[in-house]
């Protein structure tokens, strides 16, 4: 069941992107970086994603296990629990997120995420050629449906 986070759902939101997010930017980031991405700072982050017009959704199969946000034709923010992955729900969040979509879905990758490109790319999701560096070794790139 997919669920539009209101304000009292918004802790469970932040929990599910604080765990996922830190799982996601282990390996990238130093410890003290990834400590300070609590559920509570990333409430933060997600209302004001929220304030910027985006629609937060969380999937729920028993309990809460992902969530995603959609603001016009982009796509953010997905994120399954780690212990949740591999069990379909990131292609339920995808699917989900792309029927919500105005317009042509994009959406942005890291770099350093083997996982996430793997998905996009089997659910029809191509490189646009727009990067944003971060660092020499870390990049997104921006990725968009294709229609054929």
């Amino acid at each position: 069941m997919f669920k539009l986070v209101a304000r009292s759902d918004l802790m469970q939101a932040a929990a599910i992107h604080a765990e996922s997010w830190k799982a996601s930017h282990r390996d990238l980031c130093s410890a003290e970086f990834i400590a300070i991405h609590t559920p509570e700072r990333q409430r933060g982050y997600l209302e004001s994603e929220i304030a910027k017009g985006a629609q937060l959704y969380m999937l729920i199969d028993t309990k809460p296990v992902g969530i995603v946000s959609i603001q016009g034709n982009l796509i953010a923010n997905l994120y399954v629990l780690p212990g949740e992955q591999n069990k379909g729900y990131g292609t339920r969040l995808l699917s989900f997120a792309v029927q919500q979509c105005k317009g042509t879905p994009r959406l942005w990758v890291l770099s350093t995420n083997t996982g996430a490109p793997r998905l996009y790319g089997r659910h029809g999701f191509e490189p646009t050629g727009s990067i944003v560096q971060h660092t020499h070794a870390v990049y997104e790139l921006e990725l968009r449906l294709h229609l054929a």
